[in-house]
């Protein structure tokens, strides 16, 4: 039989049938966009995942930023600017940084290694619906491009006082918004959904 889905336009419940490879299903009622398929997306968004994860260890391992001013360097890397921002009296700020570009992403991107890589195995692990929904509550909180943003701004003012050397962690970090952004953007989470209903495991 195939699944049910409500329309986030009128809340009409529609059975949605097999797509076929770019096709799309919309509401029989309202028109609303349903469904699109996306092809390989179970494959496409565990590869984006496992390429967030390096990149997310190359951005925690290696210096974020050197400021070099004089005779005098100084670097960082994003662990330490938390915690510099800690010492200065900006203890808000530190745990809305050390949350939103550090613990939710990591959450995040294990969490979905933890339910995709066993959906591609035809396995399930348990308490993978539970990690699943978990993940996809994250997902607003993760804000690391705004995190981006505000180091550009800071770049900019940065320029005029201090020579800014970027370092390799700052790439790091640039890349894996793109990944993540991708990763989003590729994965279905209707055949996520599927899949663990589907398979044998009991939570």
């Amino acid at each position: 039989m195939s699944p049910l889905l409500a329309c986030h336009g009128c809340d009409l419940l529609t059975q949605i049938p097999p797509l076929p490879k770019h096709g799309a299903a919309y509401c029989p009622r309202c028109g609303s966009l349903l469904m699109r398929a996306k092809p390989n997306s179970i494959e496409r968004s565990l590869a984006l995942v496992l390429a967030s994860i390096v990149l997310f260890a190359v951005a925690l391992s290696f210096p974020f930023l050197a400021m070099k001013s004089g005779g005098f360097e100084q670097q960082t890397n994003l662990i330490t600017g938390v915690y510099l921002l800690y010492q200065q009296g900006m203890e808000g700020l530190a745990t809305v940084v050390l949350l939103t570009c550090v613990l939710f992403p990591l959450l995040q991107m294990t969490g979905l290694l933890y339910v995709l890589l066993p959906v591609y195995l035809k396995r399930r692990l348990p308490r993978a619906v539970q990690v699943f929904r978990f993940v996809q509550h994250l997902q607003p909180w993760s804000m690391m491009e705004v995190f981006m943003i505000g180091i550009l701004v800071s770049l900019v003012k940065l320029a005029k006082l201090a020579a800014i050397i970027p370092g390799i962690s700052l790439w790091a970090f640039a890349l894996l918004i793109f990944t993540t952004a991708a990763q989003t953007a590729v994965l279905d989470t209707h055949r996520v959904w599927v899949a663990l209903e589907a398979s044998d495991g009991t939570d």
